[in-house]
């Protein structure tokens, strides 16, 4: 059922769906599972409790499944998981959780991770992410739907990056993005909406001047972070785009928020 490559290594225990395709020199082990038109370009090392879902494409040199980097992992069976139709291109790493976080990582579908990109023990990445060469996350981050990360981009652990979110290049982020927000800087800070995204996701004219209204509402200077919020929260009941930002910020978290650098912030 399976195309592997006679210099592959492929576990007995392994489970390969329909048209799994293995290059030359791949590693497989025995605890790892791969959906239906998987293909392993060549060189791609899988190990631990993994699972790859239908249609992923894994390039040469990307390990994936091999023990998270935490000095308190004590080899408990986590597992990394993996969605469909991503590509991961070469050298890029991935971890499972930990019995500190939940014991796993969780990758969506359609994510695209370039070179050297890393994805920490105990991240939940969502649908449709886009992490540039070398972004890297560190250990329990959440990156949202449609966020992007920019080449060189490092994420602190704990760090929420809301959905559609844009992480530019070279930016130390220790703190939550808003979603539709767009950070930049070592250390990271909130330059304003994330307005090309929005547009390349097709929101409207209308939408996007609510959100410009709100955005400049909730960093402005008066009141604390959380009055402002709430004055947002009412001024705009029925706009989906608002809520989801007034309840990411509302939300539990053990980081502090990205803030503009003129904005108090709190």
């Amino acid at each position: 059922m399976a195309d592997v490559h006679a210099t592959a290594i492929v576990g007995k225990g392994a489970r390969l769906g329909e048209r799994v395709k293995i290059g030359p020199y791949c590693i497989v082990g025995d605890d790892v599972e791969l959906g239906d038109d998987v293909e392993l370009v060549g060189h791609v090392v899988l190990d631990g409790h993994t699972s790859i879902g239908a249609r992923t494409s894994i390039y040469p040199y990307s390990s994936l499944g091999q023990p998270p980097q935490h000095l308190k992992y004590a080899g408990e069976p986590s597992v990394l998981r993996i969605g469909t139709d991503c590509v991961i291109r070469e050298q890029v790493t991935m971890n499972p959780g930990t019995s500190f976080g939940g014991m796993e990582t969780l990758v969506g579908d359609n994510c695209y991770f370039m070179v050297g990109s890393h994805v920490a023990h105990d991240c939940k990445v969502g649908n449709n992410v886009l992490f540039i060469n070398n972004a890297t996350l560190a250990g329990h981050c959440q990156v949202q739907d449609h966020a992007i990360l920019g080449g060189l981009a490092a994420v602190h652990q704990w760090v929420r990056i809301g959905e559609y979110a844009f992480v530019g290049g070279l930016s130390g982020v220790e703190n939550d993005v808003i979603p539709y927000g767009s950070v930049l800087g070592n250390r990271a800070y909130l330059g304003g909406l994330n307005i090309v995204g929005l547009k390349r996701h097709g929101f409207n004219r209308e939408q996007i001047h609510t959100m410009r209204q709100a955005y400049r509402l909730l960093f402005s200077n008066e009141g604390t972070l959380m009055e402002r919020v709430e004055d947002v929260a009412q001024l705009f009941p029925d706009h989906p785009l608002v809520t989801t930002v007034v309840d990411f910020i509302r939300a539990d978290s053990d980081r502090a928020l990205c803030t503009p650098r003129s904005g108090r912030g709190g």
